[in-house]
């Protein structure tokens, strides 16, 4: 670490330049910026507080200071210093490098000055270095002095800067000329990196050279007027000095292009490898009526259902044998006709914990239930009696959380708008994928169901742009149906999470610790809507569910439609079993799935896939204040403080900085070139932090 402790640094100017700079300016307000790519440490610089100490000692009123981390990240920064800048502020002094400047002069209308010097010489300065959205940065690449060819050479996973909510680069170049220039830095910015003003090639305030880029001197000029400081130029001599870069327009326009991708709907997300060649292809079979099925009575958010069945009874598919545990708890069904062998703790796939389970030896003859009947016209049923019939039937969300459906639908706040989630923008899955190609009508009939409940005009299925058949096939069906239409985005990771659907669907923003509805609306999966049309229109429970079995490892990867309670190995002997070598295999997707230590356990309600992955083993390194996990982080959070203060047990230092508005989707721990486990300290805190809230109540 001892090379990354002085990699990228800035130094307060010397005493004679800060004397110079403050005279004639007061009513400061003083904003600093964390180091980055150092060793990691919780502890604030000194530049901020040294240079405060020295406006002090010169008589200057200081009306504020603060420190950002990762100060030239634009929309972060921005959020931040909307409400931390004081009315009183006259002038704003900066001790940061030249991103981190620039980034406050473009977000500021008042005077910015830069209280320090860039010190690195190589252009990786602040979070310009390079390095990738999809996997660990090269240990060695400049995008500065790197030829098309070689950037050309980096295909999977695509090339990109962590910062690419900036467009400001810094140069280092050791000669700062943004107290001169209000913040806008000629040496990038201008077309022709010059430094003693306009060439006069201007167009319409566009440059010469690049009729897309406005005039950077024109700019200045501009802003400089606004700020009643243009005679600054003035009385500065006039220095000229080339600081052209190799492919500097190849460079800008990349980021250019990366930073529409990046940005694109909501803030953040990664574009992993997908992987859905595996079965995206192949059409959905019943597998096998197993011969045992275990039914844990936990398959949902809230409380564990309690049985109403003993062992020795005789069931029918579709009879209800767990009663829901309380208000949010759900009904649990068999799922197989047969004898009740057992009523007992068993590990339940999500949580490698002993949870009571029902386990049902299968008379082979899957006799359904009487209470499994058809409604002749759902219409005419009220959104009371539709809720009551969902409820009954035990649906829950099938896209992994396992929230009861019937307790989101009685939404306490009005819902103008119901999102079906289609993305599926976990890699390998392909689940969902499949009920839209062979379930279309029932999944438009579920959300027409749920639009009657919730009293929605607006009902939107959004599907990734990966899934052309799809979008094809339901747009299709839904073009003659008001209120009713789909909406094709452009795959991105996390995409599919509630908030960021509701972001890039609607625009909106949930509260932070909100829920969908606090935005009017309502999010359900597509094959959660397929189950409700499936409960409310033939009056069937969830006792089945489409599962992926995928893999790199699976030897013959399928898309099953399964009855809840087999046995995840019995399903990958199915499969053909392993390949050799070993091997990871988690329920659910690559990023947010549970990793599996025993594969006997169950297929419960909220299994999409099971996925055979090589095993990888790697050792974490201490974390260097890069930044990516910051940059891609889609709830806008800092996510690098967490294992920092999780070591601690600091779990009120986690909490201050929001780690319960966490969505655990992985990105942090996808991008984090030191391979950091940053998840499991997220986990971590959250439990500690739930736990003392019940103790507080207590």
């Amino acid at each position: 670490m001892s090379d990354l402790a002085d990699y990228t640094k800035f130094k307060l100017k010397n005493g004679d330049e800060l004397n110079e700079l403050l005279q004639n300016k007061d009513n400061l307000f003083i904003i600093g910026c964390n180091k980055c790519f150092k060793e990691f440490t919780a502890v604030d610089e000194t530049e901020c507080y040294d240079f405060t100490k020295i406006a002090y000692s010169l008589g200057k009123t200081v009306v504020g200071c603060t420190i950002v981390d990762f100060l030239c990240n634009e929309t972060l920064t921005r959020k931040k210093l909307v409400s931390l800048i004081p009315s009183a502020s006259e002038n704003i002094f900066v001790t940061a490098c030249g991103l981190g400047i620039q980034t406050v002069a473009a977000i500021s209308e008042l005077p910015v000055y830069a209280a320090c010097d860039s010190l690195s010489s190589d252009g990786r300065h602040g979070l310009s270095l390079p390095g990738f959205a999809d996997g660990p940065a090269p240990a060695v690449l400049n995008p500065f002095s790197a030829d098309q060819a070689t950037l050309s050479q980096i295909a999977v996973p695509p090339y990109v800067f962590p910062q690419t909510t900036s467009g400001k680069l810094c140069g280092a170049c050791g000669q700062c000329y943004l107290n001169l220039t209000g913040g806008i830095c000629p040496v990038v910015d201008c077309a022709k990196s010059l430094v003693n003003g306009q060439c006069g090639g201007s167009k319409a305030g566009k440059c010469e050279t690049d009729k897309n880029k406005n005039c950077a001197w024109g700019q200045i000029y501009e802003k400089l007027d606004a700020q009643n400081r243009a005679s600054m130029l003035a009385a500065q001599p006039v220095q000229l000095r080339d600081y052209s870069k190799n492919n500097h327009k190849f460079v800008n326009n990349y980021v250019k292009s990366i930073r529409e991708k990046r940005l694109n709907g909501y803030y953040g997300g990664i574009h992993p490898t997908e992987c859905k060649e595996f079965s995206e292809h192949l059409p959905l079979i019943k597998f096998p009526l197993p011969g045992t099925v275990v039914i844990p009575l936990s398959q949902h958010a809230g409380a564990h259902a309690k049985p109403i069945v003993s062992v020795g009874d005789n069931v029918k598919t579709g009879q209800k044998i767990g009663e829901a545990g309380g208000f949010i708890s759900g009904n649990i069904h068999a799922s197989v006709s047969g004898s009740v062998s057992a009523i007992e703790p068993r590990r339940h796939p999500n949580t490698g914990l002993d949870v009571l389970s029902v386990v049902i030896d299968s008379d082979g003859i899957d006799q359904t239930h009487e209470s499994v009947k058809p409604n002749e016209c759902w219409e005419i049923l009220t959104p009371d009696e539709i809720t009551a019939i969902i409820q009954e039937k035990g649906i829950v969300g099938m896209g992994g959380a396992g929230f009861p459906a019937s307790v989101k639908l009685k939404s306490p706040k009005p819902i103008d708008t119901v999102l079906l989630n289609g993305c599926e923008c976990e890699p390998f899955l392909t689940a969902d994928h499949r009920v839209m190609l062979e379930y279309p009508d029932e999944v438009i009939s579920g959300l027409r169901i749920l639009l009657k409940v919730t009293g929605a005009l607006s009902g939107i299925i959004v599907i990734e742009d990966n899934k052309p058949g799809a979008i094809e096939l339901i747009q299709s069906k839904t073009s003659e149906i008001p209120g009713i239409h789909v909406l094709a985005v452009k795959t991105k990771y996390p995409q599919g999470a509630e908030k960021m659907l509701i972001k890039r669907a609607l625009g909106r923003s949930v509260p932070s610790g909100g829920l969908p509805l606090d935005a009017g609306v309502i999010v359900s999966n597509v094959s959660t809507a397929k189950a409700i049309s499936d409960a409310v229109i033939r009056g069937l429970p969830l006792t089945e569910r489409v599962v992926t079995v995928t893999g790199k490892k699976i030897k013959q990867p399928a898309n099953y439609l399964v009855r809840i309670g087999t046995s995840v190995k019995e399903i990958i002997d199915h499969c053909g079993g392993l390949t050799d070598g070993e091997t990871t295999v988690k329920l659910g997707g690559p990023m947010m799935g549970f990793e599996l230590n025993d594969l006997n356990v169950p297929v419960i309600k909220g299994t999409n896939g099971i996925i055979a992955i090589d095993k990888v083993v790697s050792e974490p390194s201490p974390c260097i204040r890069c930044g990516r996990c910051v940059d891609v982080c889609p709830m806008e959070l800092l996510p690098l403080y967490y294992p920092q203060y999780a070591a601690k047990s600091d779990w009120e230092g986690m909490n201050e900085k929001a780690v319960r508005d966490c969505i655990e989707c992985g990105c942090c721990d996808f991008i984090c070139s030191s391979r950091i486990p940053i998840r499991e300290s997220i986990k971590l805190g959250k439990r500690a932090i739930a736990a003392a809230a019940a103790q507080a109540k207590v």
